[in-house]
């Protein structure tokens, strides 16, 4: 069993052990922590990104929430957020989503900017642009490399980039996608990012482009107990993370099947 797992073998050998010996207060006892446990287990993902870039959208996506719904993050071209903001989950909410406040400003500095915002409470970041990454974005990785987190970078609005270039007579999607990435990521390298991966995302069409892919990935790079929750709350776009969801609701049944 994963060493991130909430209940471990050790766990669940120490309730057996007390049920076969009939102590049955120890053995409630050690499941009401479980429980306890399992219901205390949060994600915190931040979302940040420049003014103008379409974090405040993405939250709202992310979350399957309209932008124009009351437990939405307030959306529009001028700058909305200046504190942190937690959107929890509306079906899930231990997944909190953070709109953080947007980066860029003349005088910015990345740890102070992270100091601000509470680096410590988040799993991991979501760096957003609109257009080439920027010199605070960079450094914004950067810092948040140097503190031992995940970060993702996430090239938004890619829907208004496919609908300029469909105009073109010789419009070709992919070829489209492959120079939007490859201009992104060159110019994440020539900052000094090594190995740069870019998620090219339409927070209005989230099972297009590389949505998918972000969610796999994050999915795969989190502890195990984080990861069911994240699962559970992900937006229902491929039939892999379908079955995934499948599995993680089986296994949370086995347990409680064994529990009680």
């Amino acid at each position: 069993m994963d060493d991130c797992d909430v209940i471990g073998e050790e766990e669940v050998k120490e309730i057996r052990e007390a049920l076969e010996g009939n102590n049955l207060a120890s053995a409630a006892e050690k499941i009401q922590g479980y429980i306890n446990q399992v219901d205390h287990v949060t994600l915190n993902i931040a979302v940040t990104g420049e003014s103008g870039s379409g974090k405040s959208t993405f939250v709202n996506a992310f979350r399957g929430v309209g932008d124009d719904e009351t437990d939405s993050a307030p959306t529009g071209v001028v700058e909305t957020t200046v504190e942190p903001k937690c959107y929890p989950h509306p079906k899930y909410p231990n997944v909190q989503v953070w709109d953080l406040p947007g980066t860029g400003t003349p005088n910015f500095r990345a740890d102070e900017y992270l100091q601000k915002v509470g680096f410590e409470r988040y799993d991991f970041f979501i760096i957003i642009a609109s257009e080439r990454f920027k010199v605070s974005n960079v450094e914004l990785a950067r810092e948040i490399q140097k503190m031992k987190k995940r970060f993702y970078f996430v090239r938004s609005k890619i829907d208004d980039n496919i609908r300029a270039e469909k105009r073109k007579k010789n419009f070709d999607q992919d070829k489209t996608l492959n120079q939007i990435r490859e201009d992104c990521i060159k110019g994440l390298q020539t900052n000094g990012v090594e190995s740069p991966v870019v998620f090219l995302i339409s927070s209005f069409d989230l099972g297009y482009y590389d949505f998918p892919l972000l969610e796999e990935t994050m999915e795969r790079e989190l502890p195990k107990h984080k990861r069911n929750i994240l699962l559970l709350s992900l937006p229902n776009l491929t039939l892999e993370i379908n079955n995934k969801k499948k599995e993680t609701c089986q296994e949370c049944e086995c347990t409680l099947e064994f529990l009680f």
